[in-house]
């Protein structure tokens, strides 16, 4: 348990006064942080950037196997609680009201994050009543109102006060093999990428205004499997020669979140809509430069206006490609291409696109705005029954045109849906659907002659009327 010193002032010390582990050659001194000091730093020169309004720590240590230029990695235990610091530069005027932060656990993998909603939903069905990301309530200092949604399996969120400690204690309970193919040993297993957002609330019901987003790259393995991990990495590395070691980064005894940007606004809120897009996740971040930080997960976007994910219009503002962009998972691009429209986009090569994004992107990008519609199995055409008589006038307007109808599934429950709609009839109220066959004879349609029926076949719809039980019988001629 963490014992907190009564202090008059919001001093914070660093990691490694609280957490002192054994000398060694893998470990670095704690990263001088100048604002969790009360004395100025004279060694800093004037000329570096300010110091970060928030700052996350996570207590654990970070893997000695990771190279230079490659983002830092974590190693966890299976439901362990490990403490998370939140720090905040309270002379940057965030200290007047609470905070909300929102911590999530998303696949960092991109092969995953393209079917993330299908693993999250075999993870709930294999594990039921289990979530992947939990707080740990009794352990954690200064959390206030903490939330956890059943439908949001690896998202918690919480309100805190900037102005106090803040110690977040997490558990996750998902391991990484668990979403491998043949769940391959602990080595093998995916990493994850946990990610901090904090919002300010606003009045009146606004949407609340982000202030900082960080996350950091996790690998979880079954209880104690993290620490033989750990010391089998620092074997490993202690064997190599001098001009090796060199390739790869120095360990800490905590893992410092790395600012990204932060997860899309729309899904954020006391009770967000959930859609399938609400659980998708951001691609990697990386440490090089403020340039290239790590993308966001798509907009949610309203497409009963249009369709945006399937089709880029050549009139789409710069906004709107930017939301066609991140929902076909082109998030890394966002920046490098934020000034064209969907004119400008469109006319890029397959060329242009690979120099832009590379090899694999361009050309997913090139196919994705060049991509065919997808075209239906089955296509009828539809019409309904004129009436008897020559002179009578119709009592529909639509009598005598035919409609196109278009089946996916190929299934008789499929088609008496659609006729019903076209027919403006109940579609409860439909006992039987028929195809008039040689010589009048009345054929009940199956799914299996429905599969055999021709494409952009043509019939007259000829609706009878039951009395026992009450309803309609439906007749293709």
């Amino acid at each position: 348990m963490l014992f907190w010193h009564n202090q008059q002032e919001h001093l914070w010390p660093s990691p490694g006064e609280l957490y002192p582990g054994p000398p060694s050659s893998l470990l670095r001194e704690p990263l001088p942080l100048p604002y969790l000091k009360q004395e100025e730093l004279p060694s800093i020169p004037s000329a570096e950037p300010p110091c970060p309004a928030f700052q996350y720590v996570l207590c654990a240590a970070t893997s000695p196997a990771v190279k230079q230029q490659e983002e830092t990695l974590t190693y966890l235990n299976q439901g362990q609680s490990y403490e998370v610091r939140m720090l905040c530069n309270t002379k940057l005027g965030y200290a007047t009201r609470l905070l909300k932060s929102v911590v999530r656990v998303v696949f960092h993998d991109r092969r995953l994050q393209y079917t993330e909603q299908q693993q999250l939903d075999g993870w709930r069905w294999s594990r039921p009543g289990d979530r992947i990301l939990d707080i740990d309530v009794p352990l954690s200092v200064g959390v206030m109102e903490p939330q956890v949604l059943p439908s949001q399996l690896n998202t918690v969120e919480f309100y805190w006060d900037p102005t106090k400690r803040t110690s977040l204690f997490l558990q996750v309970h998902c391991i990484s093999t668990e979403f491998t193919p043949r769940k391959k040993g602990g080595e093998k297993g995916v990493p994850f990428r946990l990610q901090i957002d904090t919002f300010k609330p606003s009045d009146k019901e606004l949407p609340p205004e982000h202030l900082h987003s960080a996350g950091c790259l996790i690998k979880v393995f079954k209880p104690k499997g993290a620490d033989r991990k750990l010391k089998t990495d620092r074997e490993k590395i202690e064997k190599q020669p001098l001009h090796e070691r060199d390739k790869y980064q120095t360990a800490c005894e905590s893992t410092v979140f790395m600012e990204c940007t932060p997860w899309p606004e729309p899904s954020l809120g006391p009770h967000p809509p959930l859609s399938p897009l609400a659980l998708t996740s951001p691609h990697s971040c990386k440490l090089l430069s403020p340039e290239r930080l790590c993308s966001s997960p798509p907009f949610t976007v309203d497409t009963s206006r249009g369709s945006p994910a399937r089709d880029l219009n050549p009139g789409a503002s710069i906004l709107e490609t930017q939301q066609w962009l991140h929902l076909h998972r082109f998030s890394n691009y966002c920046r490098m291409l934020a000034n064209f429209t969907g004119t400008d986009l469109l006319k890029l090569t397959r060329q242009d696109l690979i120099q832009i994004c590379g090899a694999a992107d361009g050309i997913r990008l090139f196919n994705t705005l060049r991509a065919r519609p997808i075209r239906h199995r089955l296509t009828l055409y539809v019409a309904r029954e004129v009436s008897r008589q020559e002179n009578e006038v119709p009592k529909n307007p639509d009598s005598g045109f035919y409609q196109e109808i278009s089946l996916d599934e190929l299934s008789a429950v499929e088609l008496m849906g659609k006729l019903a709609e076209f027919l403006a009839l109940p579609a409860n109220q439909i006992h039987r659907l028929f195809h008039q066959g040689p010589g009048g004879i009345l054929i009940l349609l199956s799914d299996q002659v429905i599969q055999n029926l021709k494409d952009e076949s043509y019939f007259v719809a000829v609706v009878k009327k039951v009395q026992n039980p009450d309803g309609y019988y439906l007749v293709l001629t």
